[in-house]
């Protein structure tokens, strides 16, 4: 049964969820810590890891929570399930694509799309930078200055060209998180 419930639950994911990962995660939110697959700082950790290894955004996360409930073959379960609405619909697209282009109703329908992917996208930074910056230990909301440190850092960096680059300020990152909390660790 679990792995009918993996399927459908990132089936309906992938399905209502337009504008690619990020518009997918209070979708994900939602529904897979409602059902109590995972709790909200492994979610956080699952969002930490998916962006910064290769692959889709979604397909990661449905790996992550289906392997955590149902190992690989629920992985590949939930895997299926995010992606099958997208190979879906652009087939049906695909069939009809020069008559969607023409249709104004069509572009219209888009283009107020276009506004929801940013509100549900930003509404996802905000969410995850709270979270971040004031993380739940004990019940206790303390800032983490180092998580706000490493974020400054970043802010900075991602100012100049060169440093620009995703992967270079996701090991920048990595490597300042291992320097600071050793260090606060070890001060402590």
């Amino acid at each position: 049964m679990i792995y009918l419930e993996l399927f459908l639950t990132f089936f309906r994911i992938g399905l209502f969820t337009i504008g690619g990962g990020y518009a997918m995660i209070p979708m994900i939110r939602q529904d897979v810590i409602s059902q109590g697959w995972i709790t909200e700082a492994q979610l956080l950790v699952y969002f930490a890891i998916s962006e910064s290894t290769p692959g889709p955004f979604a397909i990661n996360i449905a790996t992550f929570v289906g392997m955590e409930q149902a190992g690989v073959l629920g992985a590949i379960t939930a895997v299926l399930g995010v992606v099958a609405p997208t190979v879906i619909i652009i087939m049906i697209i695909s069939i009809f694509i020069d008559k969607f282009l023409k249709n104004q109703y069509f572009k219209f329908a888009l283009t107020g799309i276009k506004a929801v992917v940013v509100g549900l996208i930003f509404a996802v930074a905000i969410s995850i930078s709270y979270q971040a910056l004031f993380p739940e230990e004990a019940g206790n909301r303390e800032i983490d200055w180092i998580i706000l440190i490493i974020i400054i850092v970043n802010l900075i960096l991602s100012r100049f060209k060169k440093i620009k680059q995703p992967v270079l300020l996701i090991l920048i990152s990595a490597l300042l998180g291992i320097i600071l909390y050793s260090l606060a660790n070890w001060l402590t």
